[in-house]
């Protein structure tokens, strides 16, 4: 009885409303300046919404569960505690990983008790989170924020490469905490990041990096828009779209946009190189082709953190010019 009109209208609810909150302002704004380089003035208001706390990560819960009740992955639940339990269990809510009905709601579905061996692991793991968080993140931000915030002063590369320390201990830094966290709980959440930069290619790197999020794109959108099925071109676009829409997941900026689609630019470059050379999937290199690797795919999510860590389009564009022109040989 679960039947496509009920799963499309499900997906349509809880889109528009991580939409309206999260992007009305920036799609109002983006608008208006649209029309002003053709002349025209719109007079439309902003609601400065307050952003409902953890709506991107319940929101992303809320769907899967429909969709694989839809797939016939698991029976519908009839226990509604349990299901809301599921969808704002708060350790992973404010920064993932996003979960799986099919892992997360049948642990609440059934008994649990108290186990001292996974509450000592817990706290470990969390001490661990503390520690990237801590003491890695915040005193990378104190650099990274002064390289940032006086940009023609410092080496920006230095800065990024500060913030993709920062940012790794930030995300997986929270990760650890939740899910050690949880583990309190008799509660068992999937890992979420596995030494992202020590990958080979991009491709790699997102089966390492904020591993639910990167599934749950590829299992819910990349899969939905027709995956490989329909052709090497149109299996390209889909990475494309995917990324995009993932980079316009985590903020309404357009820094975010450019930050997924340079990324999904990559990841069909990838995909494309590899149908040239003809190595399949799981394939990998060794020795010094793998460390050339590791340094080239290191340096690109370097390069398109800078447009993560703004907040403003014209400051990204402002230091890719300053990255570029500083290596230009003065003549004169």
């Amino acid at each position: 009885w679960f039947d496509k009109g009920i799963v499309a209208a499900n997906v349509i609810f809880n889109l528009l409303i991580l939409s309206f909150f999260k992007y009305y302002d920036f799609f109002v704004d983006s608008l208006i300046d649209a029309f002003s380089y053709i002349g025209i003035s719109l007079h439309i208001s902003t609601l400065s919404l307050l952003l409902p706390v953890g709506i991107s990560f319940y929101t992303f819960q809320a769907l899967s569960y429909t969709i694989d009740v839809y797939r016939g992955k698991l029976p519908v639940t009839r226990d509604i505690v349990s299901f809301f339990a599921f969808v704002s269990f708060f350790p992973q809510l404010g920064a993932g990983p996003i979960e799986r009905a099919t892992n997360l709601l049948i642990q609440f579905e059934r008994p649990r008790s108290f186990e001292y061996n996974d509450a000592v692991d817990g706290i470990r793991q969390m001490m661990w989170g503390f520690f990237k968080k801590i003491l890695i993140a915040d005193n990378c931000a104190l650099v990274v924020d002064d390289i940032f915030g006086n940009y023609g002063n410092y080496p920006l590369l230095l800065g990024a490469v500060l913030f993709s320390f920062q940012i790794y201990g930030d995300f997986s830094g929270y990760s650890d905490i939740a899910i050690g966290t949880a583990k309190l709980f008799g509660i068992q959440l999937r890992q979420n990041f596995r030494y992202p930069y020590f990958s080979l290619d991009i491709a790699e790197f997102w089966r390492r990096w904020h591993i639910s999020l990167s599934s749950w794109l590829r299992d819910y959108l990349y899969i939905s828009l027709g995956g490989n099925r329909h052709g090497k071109f149109r299996q390209y676009l889909n990475l494309i779209i995917t990324m995009f829409l993932g980079g316009l997941w985590h903020g309404a900026s357009w820094n975010f946009v450019l930050w997924g689609t340079f990324h999904g630019v990559a990841l069909a470059f990838h995909k494309a190189w590899m149908s040239i050379i003809g190595r399949k999937k799981g394939e990998t290199s060794h020795g010094i082709r793998r460390v050339l690797g590791v340094i080239i795919t290191f340096h690109f999510v370097c390069f398109c953190w800078i447009f993560f860590r703004n907040a403003d389009f014209h400051n990204s564009m402002d230091m890719l010019n300053q990255i570029f022109t500083a290596f230009r040989p003065q003549l004169f």
